[in-house]
């Protein structure tokens, strides 16, 4: 599989999906005029308010605001990356899904890789139950409380003593040995002769990616060896700073995850799982990254991170908390479970039980009062000197948050215990209130009384509605000319649907889903006509209009200010007459 799935072959799966049928399979839906309800999946509620068009292809809560297509149900509800969600729906409709060639191409030759990665998982799963001197893995295993039943769900297993036990497992093909030494099971020796392993008398965790595929391994020594955990290197198919391990056994015990608690190793995840509580991750020896954050906040809205208390643990936590500001957009939360001294996740949970362990979770410390506590510990906020100290720390950091209410609270917050005003710390942008936000492309013009919709985006909530409608209208003659924000994109749709005249909404969408207007084209989706507004043709063509009279005067505007100026030019004067008889026109009509 190389390179990436065309965009006809998506339209073309989208146009055989039935929308209703993927998401009542998951979630029971009932009829309800033209549409189907049902209570929402993504939020609590006993009234339903989730919504499903199968003329759009699109559904809506009107209680939480998710909204999408199939394929970003299948990515929310079942936590699909993209590329699963495609295989999962091209395979409900009997489809091989085509790749072009380009950005991947070394996918292809790293199959072999994923393959030779599960025979190694399952011979150290053999290990431990067959090997003469598995026992001692077995003991450590019982002696820190493990069930079979757990050992089997993360697949551990057992790396013997001696140096060249998978070469001896797996065969001597040159190509297997080859794969081993580049996904780094094995170690080239120094002299050239052969190779050794990498992993020897330890017990193995095996690590998944999001599909469940194995990817690489953790080893922890039996004694007091070190390094006392050993993680696969850097390889074609292990990336450290991407992955999380527990992670994909997560997704699969907890359909639904609100909440993922990110821990520090992997016996705290798999001690966690012995008490039932199945939503740990750690990451591999490596600070908490941006790829990281963004794989978690993609399947949960809740993460907690959980540090020892001490000093270590705390400077631990600030620097998870600075590479959590620039992800935290609205719905997001973060939050970090500082522990007792001398505990760990998998010691505090044997003593004080499950219940009492996700009361602790439960009531983890906001984000926002970590950042503030600290920072203002730092500083001497009874004084002015203080709290322009505290400002001068905060400012930066909080800058780096995404454009959002969390933002503008955060701000609030500063402001407060700084004893000034929004404003003043933060600037005018961020002290004027939060509204909803239609978009860099599609905004309102500021001499727009407030609330009133422009008519680029009235334009595109029509054909959003009803795609057909762009075959009913005709462009304005100079629409192309004009230069309000959104007119490019409006006109990109309309010629989308004329190329495609049977588009639907959810194609639509997906042909922006990597653009920076895709998410606000998805809630403009959501969008739906007064009941007894049957013009719909007539109030798009009414919008194109007045784009184009807008222009005019615009640019009538312009040159008659430009005139004032200075003389105008003879192509300006010719334009000038022309547009004064096209506004003249226009308003005849």
């Amino acid at each position: 599989m190389a390179g990436r799935i065309p965009q006809s072959f998506i339209d073309e799966l989208l146009n055989r999906t039935d929308i209703v049928e993927v998401i009542d399979t998951r979630v029971p839906l009932k009829k309800a005029g033209r549409e189907y309800k049902a209570c929402c999946p993504f939020h609590n509620e006993k009234t339903p308010s989730f919504t499903v068009s199968q003329v759009k292809q699109f559904y809506h809560c009107f209680g939480c605001g998710e909204h999408g297509t199939a394929i970003t149900f299948l990515m929310a509800y079942e936590h699909m990356e993209f590329v699963e969600a495609i295989e999962e729906l091209a395979h409900r409709a009997g489809l091989e899904v085509p790749h072009e060639a380009g950005p991947e191409p070394h996918t292809s030759s790293i199959l072999p890789h994923y393959a030779l990665l599960d025979r190694v998982s399952a011979y150290y799963q053999a290990q431990l139950r067959e090997h003469p001197q598995a026992g001692r893995a077995i003991a450590y295993l019982k002696n820190r409380g493990l069930s079979g039943d757990v050992a089997a769900r993360f697949q551990i297993g057992f790396a013997p003593p001696g140096w060249e036990n998978l070469a001896a497992a797996l065969g001597r093909d040159s190509k297997v040995q080859q794969q081993l030494l580049e996904l780094g099971l094995t170690i080239k020796r120094d002299d050239g002769n052969g190779a050794y392993d990498r992993f020897r008398d330890r017990i193995q965790f095996p690590i998944h990616d999001r599909r469940g595929r194995t990817i690489g391994f953790g080893g922890r020594v039996l004694d007091d060896g070190t390094p006392k955990y050993l993680n696969s290197p850097e390889s074609p198919v292990f990336h450290k700073g991407k992955e999380l391990y527990g992670l994909f056994e997560a997704r699969k015990a907890v359909r639904n995850l609100e909440r993922i608690l990110v821990v520090e190793g992997y016996m705290d995840v798999v001690a966690l799982a012995q008490f039932d509580i199945n939503y740990a991750v750690a990451t591999l020896g490596t600070a908490t990254t941006h790829e990281h954050l963004e794989s978690l906040f993609r399947t949960v809205p809740e993460v907690v991170f959980c540090f020892d208390g001490d000093r270590a643990g705390r400077e631990a936590a600030w620097r998870a908390l600075v590479n959590t500001l620039p992800v935290l957009r609205d719905g997001r939360e973060a939050r970090f479970l500082f522990l007792p001294d001398d505990e760990d996740p998998d010691s505090l949970v044997r003593k004080i039980g499950s219940d009492a362990f996700e009361k602790q979770v439960e009531t983890a410390t906001h984000l926002s009062d970590f950042f503030f506590d600290r920072l203002s510990s730092q500083v001497d906020i009874s004084s002015i000197d203080g709290r322009a100290r505290l400002v001068t720390l905060a400012k930066p950091l909080l800058a780096s948050l995404p454009d959002s209410v969390f933002r503008q609270l955060m701000f609030e917050r500063l402001a407060e215990l700084a004893h000034t005003s929004t404003t003043r710390v933060a600037g005018p942008e961020v002290a004027l209130p939060a509204g909803p936000d239609p978009g860099p492309s599609i905004k309102s013009s500021p001499a727009r009384r407030a609330g009133q919709k422009s008519p680029v985006r009235q334009a595109i909530e029509l054909l959003l509605y009803k795609p057909a409608l762009a075959a009913e209208v005709t462009l304005p003659a100079s629409i192309r000319q004009c230069s309000q924000p959104g007119v490019s994109l409006l006109i990109e749709i309309i010629e989308l649907i004329q190329q495609q005249p049977e588009i639907n909404t959810a194609v639509l969408l997906e042909h922006w889903r990597n653009h920076e207007d895709g998410r606000y084209l998805s809630k403009l989706a959501c969008w739906r006509p007064p009941l007894d507004d049957l013009e719909l043709a007539a109030d798009l063509q009414g919008n194109l209009n007045e784009i184009e009279r807008q222009h005019i005067e615009n640019r009538i505007n312009y040159l008659d200010s430009e005139h004032k100026q200075r003389a105008l030019s003879n192509a300006e004067k010719q334009e000038y007459g022309k547009l004064l008889l096209q506004s003249h026109a226009a308003r005849q009509h």
